[in-house]
Protein backbone atom coordinates (compact mmCIF):
# COMPACT_ATOMS: atom_id res chain seq x y z
CA UNK A 1 0.00 0.00 0.00
CA UNK A 2 1.06 3.59 -0.63
CA UNK A 3 -0.46 6.57 1.18
CA UNK A 4 -1.51 9.80 -0.52
CA UNK A 5 -2.80 12.59 1.70
CA UNK A 6 -4.70 15.45 0.13
CA UNK A 7 -4.68 13.62 -3.16
CA UNK A 8 -6.63 15.31 -5.94
CA UNK A 9 -8.34 12.86 -8.24
CA UNK A 10 -10.82 13.35 -11.01
CA UNK A 11 -14.25 13.40 -9.37
CA UNK A 12 -16.26 11.09 -11.59
CA UNK A 13 -19.87 10.10 -10.95
CA UNK A 14 -19.40 7.09 -13.21
CA UNK A 15 -19.59 3.82 -11.20
CA UNK A 16 -16.53 1.61 -11.70
CA UNK A 17 -18.73 -1.21 -12.98
CA UNK A 18 -19.74 1.01 -15.91
CA UNK A 19 -16.15 1.81 -16.94
CA UNK A 20 -15.49 0.11 -20.26
CA UNK A 21 -12.67 0.87 -22.67
CA UNK A 22 -13.21 -1.09 -25.90
CA UNK A 23 -11.28 1.47 -28.00
CA UNK A 24 -8.29 1.38 -25.63
CA UNK A 25 -8.31 -2.42 -25.46
CA UNK A 26 -8.37 -2.59 -29.25
CA UNK A 27 -5.58 -0.02 -29.50
CA UNK A 28 -3.41 -2.07 -27.11
CA UNK A 29 -3.97 -5.26 -29.11
CA UNK A 30 -3.24 -3.49 -32.40
CA UNK A 31 -0.03 -1.96 -31.02
CA UNK A 32 1.18 -5.29 -29.66
CA UNK A 33 0.57 -6.91 -33.05
CA UNK A 34 2.26 -4.08 -34.97
CA UNK A 35 4.53 -1.79 -32.96
CA UNK A 36 4.47 1.02 -35.55
CA UNK A 37 4.69 4.68 -34.50
CA UNK A 38 1.13 5.21 -35.72
CA UNK A 39 -0.21 2.40 -33.54
CA UNK A 40 1.85 3.45 -30.50
CA UNK A 41 0.61 7.04 -30.81
CA UNK A 42 -2.98 5.84 -31.16
CA UNK A 43 -2.64 3.69 -28.03
CA UNK A 44 -1.12 6.56 -26.03
CA UNK A 45 -3.88 8.91 -27.16
CA UNK A 46 -6.50 6.35 -26.09
CA UNK A 47 -4.88 6.02 -22.65
CA UNK A 48 -4.75 9.80 -22.16
CA UNK A 49 -8.47 10.09 -22.85
CA UNK A 50 -9.71 7.00 -21.01
CA UNK A 51 -11.47 6.52 -17.68
CA UNK A 52 -9.44 4.05 -15.62
CA UNK A 53 -9.91 2.14 -12.37
CA UNK A 54 -7.54 2.16 -9.39
CA UNK A 55 -8.09 -0.23 -6.44
CA UNK A 56 -7.75 1.73 -3.21
CA UNK A 57 -8.57 2.10 0.42
CA UNK A 58 -10.08 5.53 1.06
CA UNK A 59 -9.79 6.87 4.59
CA UNK A 60 -13.16 8.22 5.81
CA UNK A 61 -13.08 12.03 6.03
CA UNK A 62 -15.64 14.79 5.85
CA UNK A 63 -14.59 15.40 2.28
CA UNK A 64 -14.99 11.86 1.00
CA UNK A 65 -18.41 10.43 0.23
CA UNK A 66 -19.88 7.38 -1.44
CA UNK A 67 -22.58 7.62 -4.07
CA UNK A 68 -24.02 4.63 -5.91
CA UNK A 69 -21.05 2.56 -4.78
CA UNK A 70 -18.60 5.06 -6.24
CA UNK A 71 -16.12 6.89 -3.98
CA UNK A 72 -16.09 10.64 -4.58
CA UNK A 73 -13.00 12.22 -3.07
CA UNK A 74 -12.30 15.73 -1.85
CA UNK A 75 -8.99 17.53 -1.55
CA UNK A 76 -8.24 16.37 2.01
CA UNK A 77 -8.99 12.70 1.41
CA UNK A 78 -6.29 10.23 2.47
CA UNK A 79 -5.99 7.32 0.08
CA UNK A 80 -4.02 4.07 0.16
CA UNK A 81 -3.33 2.51 -3.23
CA UNK A 82 -2.30 -1.07 -3.83
CA UNK A 83 0.99 -1.19 -5.70
CA UNK A 84 2.68 -3.70 -7.97
CA UNK A 85 6.33 -4.57 -7.40
CA UNK A 86 8.72 -6.06 -9.96
CA UNK A 87 11.83 -8.20 -9.43
CA UNK A 88 13.92 -5.06 -8.87
CA UNK A 89 11.61 -3.97 -6.03
CA UNK A 90 10.35 -1.06 -8.18
CA UNK A 91 6.77 -0.04 -7.41
CA UNK A 92 4.05 0.75 -9.97
CA UNK A 93 0.38 1.68 -9.89
CA UNK A 94 -1.85 -0.99 -11.36
CA UNK A 95 -4.64 0.66 -13.38
CA UNK A 96 -7.45 -1.16 -15.14
CA UNK A 97 -9.66 -0.68 -18.16
CA UNK A 98 -12.65 -2.42 -16.53
CA UNK A 99 -13.64 -4.49 -13.50
CA UNK A 100 -13.08 -7.78 -15.35
CA UNK A 101 -9.39 -6.90 -15.63
CA UNK A 102 -9.31 -5.50 -12.09
CA UNK A 103 -10.65 -8.72 -10.53
CA UNK A 104 -7.76 -10.69 -12.03
CA UNK A 105 -5.73 -9.13 -9.20
CA UNK A 106 -6.32 -11.29 -6.13
CA UNK A 107 -8.12 -9.48 -3.33
CA UNK A 108 -9.46 -6.57 -5.36
CA UNK A 109 -13.07 -7.77 -5.35
CA UNK A 110 -13.55 -6.17 -1.93
CA UNK A 111 -11.34 -3.13 -2.59
CA UNK A 112 -12.78 0.32 -3.12
CA UNK A 113 -12.64 1.38 -6.73
CA UNK A 114 -11.52 4.86 -7.73
CA UNK A 115 -12.45 6.00 -11.23
CA UNK A 116 -9.61 8.17 -12.44
CA UNK A 117 -7.80 9.32 -15.58
CA UNK A 118 -4.30 9.81 -16.98
CA UNK A 119 -3.88 13.36 -15.65
CA UNK A 120 -4.69 12.36 -12.06
CA UNK A 121 -2.34 9.37 -12.09
CA UNK A 122 0.40 11.50 -13.67
CA UNK A 123 -0.03 14.14 -10.97
CA UNK A 124 0.53 11.53 -8.27
CA UNK A 125 3.63 10.21 -10.02
CA UNK A 126 5.02 13.76 -10.14
CA UNK A 127 4.81 14.02 -6.36
CA UNK A 128 8.48 14.13 -5.23
CA UNK A 129 7.53 12.10 -2.14
CA UNK A 130 6.07 9.29 -4.24
CA UNK A 131 8.64 6.57 -4.81
CA UNK A 132 6.66 5.05 -7.68
CA UNK A 133 8.19 4.22 -11.06
CA UNK A 134 5.10 4.47 -13.27
CA UNK A 135 1.87 2.61 -13.93
CA UNK A 136 0.84 -0.62 -15.64
CA UNK A 137 -2.42 -0.98 -17.52
CA UNK A 138 -4.11 -4.39 -17.02
CA UNK A 139 -1.02 -6.03 -15.43
CA UNK A 140 -2.68 -9.47 -15.41
CA UNK A 141 -3.90 -9.30 -19.01
CA UNK A 142 -2.59 -7.66 -22.18
CA UNK A 143 -0.52 -5.17 -20.22
CA UNK A 144 1.27 -1.95 -21.12
CA UNK A 145 3.81 -0.24 -18.84
CA UNK A 146 4.18 3.54 -18.70
CA UNK A 147 7.47 4.50 -16.98
CA UNK A 148 7.42 7.61 -14.80
CA UNK A 149 9.67 9.63 -17.10
CA UNK A 150 7.37 8.97 -20.06
CA UNK A 151 4.26 9.86 -18.06
CA UNK A 152 5.77 13.17 -16.91
CA UNK A 153 6.82 14.03 -20.48
CA UNK A 154 3.35 13.28 -21.88
CA UNK A 155 1.67 15.24 -19.07
CA UNK A 156 3.89 18.29 -19.53
CA UNK A 157 3.39 18.33 -23.30
CA UNK A 158 -0.37 17.98 -22.86
CA UNK A 159 -0.45 20.83 -20.31
CA UNK A 160 1.71 23.03 -22.54
CA UNK A 161 -0.67 22.64 -25.46
CA UNK A 162 -3.64 23.44 -23.21
CA UNK A 163 -1.94 26.56 -21.84
CA UNK A 164 -0.82 27.89 -25.21
CA UNK A 165 -3.79 26.67 -27.28
CA UNK A 166 -1.33 25.69 -30.00
CA UNK A 167 1.59 23.41 -30.82
CA UNK A 168 5.02 24.23 -32.17
CA UNK A 169 4.66 22.23 -35.34
CA UNK A 170 7.60 20.70 -37.23
CA UNK A 171 8.71 23.10 -39.95
CA UNK A 172 7.72 26.23 -38.05
CA UNK A 173 10.30 28.94 -38.84
CA UNK A 174 11.90 29.83 -35.54
CA UNK A 175 15.35 31.30 -35.11
CA UNK A 176 17.30 30.42 -31.98
CA UNK A 177 20.56 31.85 -30.75
CA UNK A 178 22.42 33.53 -27.92
CA UNK A 179 21.26 36.95 -26.67
CA UNK A 180 23.46 39.80 -27.99
CA UNK A 181 23.37 41.27 -24.50
CA UNK A 182 23.17 38.74 -21.68
CA UNK A 183 20.28 39.70 -19.33
CA UNK A 184 22.33 39.53 -16.13
CA UNK A 185 19.67 40.96 -13.80
CA UNK A 186 16.96 38.69 -15.20
CA UNK A 187 19.16 35.59 -14.90
CA UNK A 188 20.16 36.48 -11.33
CA UNK A 189 16.50 36.88 -10.35
CA UNK A 190 15.55 33.56 -11.95
CA UNK A 191 18.48 31.71 -10.37
CA UNK A 192 17.48 33.05 -6.98
CA UNK A 193 13.87 31.99 -7.62
CA UNK A 194 14.77 28.49 -8.82
CA UNK A 195 16.97 27.93 -5.78
CA UNK A 196 13.80 28.07 -3.66
CA UNK A 197 11.74 25.79 -5.95
CA UNK A 198 12.32 22.09 -5.28
CA UNK A 199 10.42 21.09 -8.42
CA UNK A 200 12.88 22.76 -10.85
CA UNK A 201 15.88 20.65 -11.84
CA UNK A 202 17.45 22.91 -14.47
CA UNK A 203 16.78 25.88 -16.74
CA UNK A 204 18.27 27.03 -20.03
CA UNK A 205 18.28 30.38 -21.84
CA UNK A 206 17.97 30.96 -25.59
CA UNK A 207 17.00 33.95 -27.69
CA UNK A 208 14.04 33.10 -29.92
CA UNK A 209 12.69 35.02 -32.90
CA UNK A 210 9.43 34.08 -34.61
CA UNK A 211 7.59 36.21 -37.15
CA UNK A 212 9.78 39.18 -36.24
CA UNK A 213 8.99 38.92 -32.52
CA UNK A 214 11.88 38.35 -30.11
CA UNK A 215 11.70 36.71 -26.72
CA UNK A 216 13.91 35.07 -24.16
CA UNK A 217 13.15 31.35 -24.36
CA UNK A 218 13.40 29.69 -20.95
CA UNK A 219 13.50 25.90 -21.21
CA UNK A 220 12.59 24.43 -17.82
CA UNK A 221 13.29 20.91 -16.60
CA UNK A 222 10.75 20.46 -13.81
CA UNK A 223 7.98 18.30 -12.37
CA UNK A 224 4.63 19.24 -10.92
CA UNK A 225 2.04 21.81 -11.95
CA UNK A 226 3.10 23.56 -15.15
CA UNK A 227 0.71 26.49 -14.89
CA UNK A 228 1.87 27.36 -11.37
CA UNK A 229 5.54 26.88 -12.28
CA UNK A 230 5.38 29.06 -15.38
CA UNK A 231 3.22 31.74 -13.77
CA UNK A 232 5.76 32.07 -10.94
CA UNK A 233 8.60 32.43 -13.46
CA UNK A 234 6.61 35.07 -15.33
CA UNK A 235 6.08 37.11 -12.15
CA UNK A 236 9.78 37.01 -11.29
CA UNK A 237 10.81 37.96 -14.83
CA UNK A 238 8.28 40.75 -15.43
CA UNK A 239 10.26 43.64 -13.83
CA UNK A 240 13.25 42.84 -16.07
CA UNK A 241 11.42 42.77 -19.41
CA UNK A 242 10.53 45.53 -21.85
CA UNK A 243 8.18 45.98 -24.78
CA UNK A 244 10.76 44.77 -27.31
CA UNK A 245 11.72 41.47 -25.72
CA UNK A 246 9.33 39.31 -23.73
CA UNK A 247 9.70 35.84 -22.22
CA UNK A 248 8.56 32.45 -23.46
CA UNK A 249 8.66 29.20 -21.49
CA UNK A 250 8.59 25.59 -22.58
CA UNK A 251 9.08 22.28 -20.72
CA UNK A 252 12.32 20.41 -21.35
CA UNK A 253 10.29 17.24 -21.99
CA UNK A 254 9.27 18.51 -25.45
CA UNK A 255 11.41 17.45 -28.40
CA UNK A 256 11.59 21.06 -29.66
CA UNK A 257 12.97 22.18 -26.28
CA UNK A 258 15.61 19.44 -26.16
CA UNK A 259 16.76 20.31 -29.67
CA UNK A 260 16.83 24.02 -28.78
CA UNK A 261 19.28 23.49 -25.91
CA UNK A 262 21.34 20.67 -27.40
CA UNK A 263 24.95 21.35 -26.41
CA UNK A 264 23.93 24.33 -24.23
CA UNK A 265 24.81 24.45 -20.53
CA UNK A 266 21.94 25.33 -18.17
CA UNK A 267 22.15 28.71 -16.47
CA UNK A 268 20.60 27.03 -13.43
CA UNK A 269 21.05 23.47 -12.17
CA UNK A 270 19.73 22.17 -8.87
CA UNK A 271 22.40 21.25 -6.38
CA UNK A 272 22.50 17.61 -5.36
CA UNK A 273 23.67 18.51 -1.88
Amino acid sequence: MSNFKGVKMENSNLPAEEVKNPELLQAIIKMQEDNSKENVDAMINAVMNAKLILPAKVMPTAQARTKNGQTIMGQATQVQFRLLENQNKEKYFGVFTDTDELYKWKGTQSAQKVVTNFDSVAQMLMDPKADICGFVINPFGKSVTFPKEMVISLKQQRDYVKMNKQKIEPGTKIQLGEPKEYPIDLMAALINHFSTEENVNAAYLRMMEQNGNKSYLIVVDFYGNMEQTFEAIGRVAKPYLDSEIQISMIPYSMEFAQNAVNGIEPFYKKSNE
